[in-house]
């Protein structure tokens, strides 16, 4: 009869594939805390108080006629509708 005593399980931190499983969620806190020393940190630069005169402001300029813009706004409505501005309608435009 053999009376030998059975060997013991090596200790839980000794096998490669329990770290492996550990060190996922691991890193992925480490992350959230290195975003949230971020977020805290650096803050988002505010708003100006008077963001909707400024945005009113904007829209002012943009729809007035502008020079630099009449070139590629002729050539956006020749493109869609075919009809070359200023042109007489039935009159070929001289080659």
């Amino acid at each position: 009869m053999n009376t030998s005593t059975p060997d013991q399980a090596a200790p839980w931190w000794k096998f490669g594939h329990v770290w492996l499983i550990i060190s996922g969620p691991a890193i992925v806190v480490v992350a959230a805390f290195i975003t949230l020393y971020i977020a805290v940190t650096r803050p988002d630069p505010v708003v100006a108080d008077d963001y909707y005169r400024q945005g009113m402001e904007i829209n002012k300029t943009l729809s007035e006629p502008a020079n630099s813009l009449a070139p590629a706004m002729q050539a956006r409505n020749h493109a869609a509708t075919g009809v070359v501005p200023g042109a007489v309608p039935g009159v070929r435009p001289k080659p």
